[in-house]
C-alpha cells in the first residue's frame, strides 16, 4: 500500500506557492508509505538546457568533481544546484550523451531524473523528513507528482524509492504490485540494454514505458501496451511537462466503464467547463482555487448550470 499524490497549477500567481500547496498533500500519506518518500517536480525552463538530477548516499559528497568532470571533457558551462543528498545539473547537451558520460565515470552516483523540466527527488525515510530535508515548501513551479512508499517486494533505498525516470521529462509512480516484472526485467535488460538498479516492480514499469517510447509509441499507447503485458494490480500516475490533459482524459471516458475524476489544474472557471464537455469527466476536484478564494463555490456552480453541466444547488 503506497500513497500518490499531485498538483497541477495553471495560475500563474500560484508557482511560487506549488511546494507550500504541494507539502501538506505528501505529510497526510505518511500512513500509507512510511519506508521512503519522493517527488518529482516541473519548472519553466526558458533557456530550454538539459537538466540531470544526481542522488548519492555519501555523506557531504564533493559534486564539484563531477562538475570539473563535465566541463573538461565537455567544454560547455554547468550551472549546479544543490540540495542535500541531490544536485543538479543544467547543461546545453544531449541528454544520453551526458548520460553516458555520468555512468561510465561515476559509479557512485544514481541518475535519478533528465529533462528540460523535470527533476526528481527522493530518500528513505517519512514524508515528514524528505519534505523537510528538501525545504519542499521554499521549491516554485508549475506541477509536482509525490509518492509514499510501503515496501513489499524489495529493500528499502532511496534507488528503490519513487518516482522513476521514464524518458525525458517523464515519470512514473506506481501503486500496487506486478507479477510478471522478474520476466520482463530480464528481458528488457538483455534485449533492450536497460539498465536497472533495483529489485523493484516499479523500476520495471517505468523501463517498460521508457522502452516503449523510444520505440516510437506515444505515452498513451505505450500505456495501452502496458494493459496487455504487465499483470497484476497496480494504478500508474505518469507526469509530463505539460501537465494533465483533457483529450487524455476524454480518450480514458471512453476506454473504461467507470467514473472519470479530474483532479487538479483548474485554475479559472472555464477550466473546469472545459474538463466536463471537453474531457468529459463525471466529476472534478479542485481545493487551492477556493482555498485562496480565486473562484466562489456559488459562482462556479451557476456557471456550470448555464453550461447544461448537471449539479446540485443547495438553497
Amino acid at each position: 500500500m503506497c500513497g500518490i499524490v499531485g498538483i497541477y497549477l495553471k495560475n500563474k500567481e500560484l508557482y511560487s506557492k506549488l511546494g507550500r500547496l504541494f507539502s501538506p498533500m505528501l505529510r497526510e500519506m505518511g500512513d500509507r508509505g512510511p519506508d521512503s518518500s519522493g517527488f518529482a517536480i516541473y519548472r519553466n525552463n526558458l533557456n530550454k538546457n538539459f537538466k540531470v538530477t544526481l542522488h548519492s548516499s555519501i555523506e557531504n559528497f564533493d559534486w564539484s568533481e563531477i562538475e570539473k568532470s563535465i566541463f573538461n571533457h565537455f567544454k560547455l558551462n554547468i550551472n549546479v544546484s544543490r540540495v542535500s543528498s541531490h544536485a543538479t545539473f543544467e547543461i546545453s547537451l544531449n541528454p544520453s550523451e551526458l548520460r553516458n558520460f555520468l555512468t561510465a565515470e561515476f559509479k557512485e552516483i544514481n541518475i535519478t531524473s533528465i529533462g528540460q523540466s523535470l527533476e526528481i527527488f527522493k530518500e528513505v525515510g517519512m514524508p515528514d523528513d524528505v519534505l523537510d530535508q528538501f525545504q519542499v515548501e521554499e521549491m516554485s513551479g508549475t506541477h509536482m507528482i509525490g509518492h509514499t512508499r510501503m515496501a513489499t517486494e524489495s529493500a528499502v533505498t532511496t534507488q528503490g524509492a519513487h518516482p522513476f525516470n521514464t524518458g525525458e521529462d517523464l515519470c512514473l509512480v506506481h501503486n500496487g504490485s506486478l507479477s510478471n516484472h522478474n520476466e520482463f526485467r530480464k528481458w528488457l535488460s538483455k534485449e533492450k540494454g536497460i539498465v536497472f538498479q533495483t529489485e523493484n516492480d516499479s523500476e520495471v514499469a517505468a523501463g517498460y514505458l521508457s522502452y516503449k517510447m523510444e520505440e516510437g509509441l506515444s505515452l498513451k499507447e505505450a500505456l495501452e501496451d502496458a494493459l496487455d503485458d504487465l499483470d497484476g494490480f497496480y494504478t500508474f500516475a505518469v507526469g509530463t511537462k505539460n501537465g494533465f490533459a483533457n483529450s487524455a482524459l476524454a480518450e480514458l471516458a471512453e476506454m473504461v466503464n467507470i467514473p472519470i475524476i479530474a483532479s487538479g489544474g483548474a485554475g479559472n472557471t472555464e477550466h473546469f467547463v472545459d474538463t466536463f464537455k471537453i474531457g468529459k469527466a463525471d466529476a472534478a476536484l479542485a481545493a487551492s482555487v477556493f482555498h485562496f478564494g480565486e473562484i466562489a463555490i456559488p459562482q462556479l456552480k451557476n456557471i456550470l448550470k448555464k453550461e447544461n453541466i448537471p449539479i446540485r444547488i443547495i438553497k
